[in-house]
């Protein structure tokens, strides 16, 4: 009798000990599975997100040299040229890990401010102008140093359009500075955005 609970009591600590690694086992399966889960879902996500939003090779390109955008336009508002340039390099400084130099960039933009101008959008049913679109054009020479294949020159066009019971004084400043930060998107996009 004594050998059967003996024996009873070997078993129960063998089903305990089988138990208690059958446990460990679980928990590492699923630990493993955790670690794999999350390494994959990083790894996707790093992949697929950019921060900076550009996609680049900054083992071969390094700087960007952007000149002044001077203004061709018959049309001119004064503080447009600097408002669109420094946005420009404000652009690529926030969205790229490039060096801005003064020459000899491995990319390259220059152009010029083409065409500053007003137009009747639509008409009220009294015959008056109801609306007036604002636009802004820019002439855009881009090189690549790293891949000529990715030069260009291109023309990129903003517009806003503003009540005409309000005048142009009132709202150039927010309507250019909104025009200038969509031509700079363009540009980025059109650049090193690659989309």
């Amino acid at each position: 009798m004594q050998e059967i609970t003996m024996e009873k009591g070997m078993i129960d600590k063998i089903e305990h000990i089988i138990q208690h690694q059958e446990k460990r086992k679980l928990h590492l399966v699923w630990g493993l599975v955790g670690v794999l889960f999350f390494s994959l879902l990083f790894s996707s996500c790093s992949i697929k997100v950019r921060m900076d939003g550009a996609s680049i090779d900054y083992s071969k390109t390094k700087t960007i040299q952007i000149s002044d955008f001077p203004i061709r336009s018959s049309y001119v508002w004064g503080p447009m040229g600097p408002l669109f340039n420094n946005a420009l390099k404000d652009q690529y400084a926030n969205h790229t890990k490039l060096i801005q130099v003064r020459r000899n960039g491995d990319l390259k933009l220059e152009g010029e401010i083409t065409q500053y101008s007003q137009r009747n959008k639509s008409v009220s049913s009294e015959g008056y102008s109801a609306q007036t679109e604002l636009s802004i054009t820019v002439n855009v020479r881009f090189t690549n140093k790293a891949n000529h294949a990715e030069d260009f020159e291109r023309q990129f066009t903003a517009s806003q359009t503003y009540e005409t019971t309000r005048s142009l004084n009132s709202v150039q400043e927010e309507l250019v500075t909104e025009m200038c930060r969509d031509l700079c998107d363009q540009i980025f996009n059109a650049t090193v955005a690659n989309w």
